[in-house]
């Protein structure tokens, strides 16, 4: 699945990402498409039990290695004064220091999925597969012979 994926235009990246935060229960989720948007792929609200808001952005990152601390720090100041949550989502993975880096105290954290659990969200809103449960009956001739 993630090959799959990997083998799509950045922009169509962007919008199944969309797609996924919509199905997930997000909000107003856009695509904002902008260049020179410092990082901001897209936007979007979670509303909590219909008290709470948060204005969250997204960055789609369709990697095939491993994105680092870097690309979180600046992901952080491009969100700076636009939403209260940041979402990082990629194809490949995260190292250990760009985990750490998203979660630094005295920053805003900044959520990650990885790739796995990005094609795990597709597979449990079955969003661009199919999921069949296949039965298989093994017969145990030992035991009809013991009869």
């Amino acid at each position: 699945m993630l090959e799959s994926i990997r083998n799509i235009e950045p922009m169509q990246f962007e919008r199944l990402c969309q797609r996924l935060l919509r199905e997930l229960g997000f909000i107003n989720v856009e695509v904002t498409g902008k260049s020179n948007d410092g990082g901001i792929d897209g936007k979007g609200i979670l509303k909590i039990g219909q008290v709470l808001s948060f204005h969250v952005v997204f960055q789609a990152k369709r990697y095939q290695g491993t994105v680092s601390p870097s690309v979180i720090r600046d992901f952080r100041g491009a969100m700076d004064g636009r939403a209260e949550k940041g979402l990082i989502m990629t194809t490949g993975s995260f190292s250990k220091e760009a985990k750490k880096e998203a979660q630094r105290d005295g920053a805003k954290q900044i959520d990650l999925i990885d790739g796995n659990e990005f094609a795990e969200k597709l597979k449990e809103l079955r969003l661009g597969v199919n999921v069949e449960l296949v039965e298989e009956v093994k017969i145990k001739n030992d035991w009809f012979k013991n009869l």
